[in-house]
């Protein structure tokens, strides 16, 4: 393996452990992946198996892979109008983060969460003080906010509220965006035709030394839907170009790119291909040939 090729994967299930993630991600030739550190609809955490652990990292060095980028739990709300809501988004988030530090220097991402009715004004200033609560200095794990869609009172709709947000957190070298395409079109952010554009206004309000990482979706809806319905790529409104031109971007081809699209394993091996050859890059086992003749 080597660096300069796309860092590419998509979402694995933890059923079968660590290791057995890495070992599955190595299989479909992804270079990263992602992973619900809880249940998605909510549940207790597993006790860590420190050797799974282990052999997971193992792994991720020996097959030069980028960064992982774990997933809260959808049911994570932390600006709902529920005090016991909120009590439970800090308390997941601050055990997640505790775990993560099994797998320092990773990314971990999160819904902002849907204000329900209280406004975006409120839903903020209870995301900035949840974050404020539960991040600790000097921790390896960047937390990410996730570009949504902007169905019903999500908030993180739009450049700005996630710019508010990072501007909140005290802590905010420990703060990153996760950009997903599906999002980000169905949110009204043309990254088909207007991609340039798009990203030159992501710098100018929330900067992209910020942007850490790219959730790979087309999307089911036109522009500016606000439904969030994922598709495979090309098989929805975004196409098949748009996906060549976001992994050939200079500002994002570095970045570590996770498929969510609904194909199932069959369909994530036959999408990180198809984004490898729109990099130019040569499928896994064509590298590692060369590389054991010495080309």
């Amino acid at each position: 393996m080597t660096s300069k090729r796309l860092t590419v994967g998509c979402h694995l299930s933890t059923s079968d452990g660590y290791a057995a993630m890495g070992s599955t991600a190595v299989s479909i030739d992804a270079t990263t992946f992602a992973f619900f550190t809880l249940n998605p609809r909510g549940g207790n955490a597993k006790a860590l198996d420190p050797a799974d652990v282990a052999a997971l990292r193992d792994t991720l060095e020996t097959e030069g892979f980028g960064k992982l980028v774990a997933h809260a739990p959808y049911t994570m709300n932390l600006c709902s109008a529920k005090a016991e809501t909120i009590d439970f988004a800090r308390r997941a988030m601050a055990g997640d983060l505790e775990r993560m530090e099994a797998l320092p220097g990773n990314y971990y991402n999160f819904h902002p969460g849907s204000h329900v009715k209280q406004g975006a004004d409120v839903g903020i200033e209870l995301i900035c003080a949840g974050l404020n609560e539960v991040l600790v200095p000097g921790q390896a794990t960047i937390v990410l906010l996730e570009t949504m869609a902007g169905k019903g009172s999500e908030v993180g709709r739009t450049f700005e509220e996630l710019a508010r947000i990072l501007d909140g957190v005290q802590h905010d070298e420990l703060m990153g965006v996760c950009l997903d395409t599906c999002h980000v079109w169905d949110g009204g952010y043309d990254v088909v035709g207007a991609l340039d554009q798009v990203l030159d206004e992501f710098d100018q309000v929330v900067g992209l030394e910020r942007l850490k990482a790219l959730h790979l979706n087309d999307s089911k809806n036109p522009l500016g839907s606000h439904k969030d319905r994922h598709a495979c790529l090309g098989e929805g409104h975004l196409g098949l170009e748009a996906f060549r031109q976001i992994v050939n971007h200079p500002a994002l081809r570095g970045l570590p790119m996770i498929l969510e699209t609904p194909g199932g394993m069959e369909g994530y091996e036959r999408e990180i291909a198809l984004l490898r050859s729109f990099a130019g890059e040569k499928p896994r086992e064509s590298v590692s040939r060369a590389e054991e003749v010495g080309a």
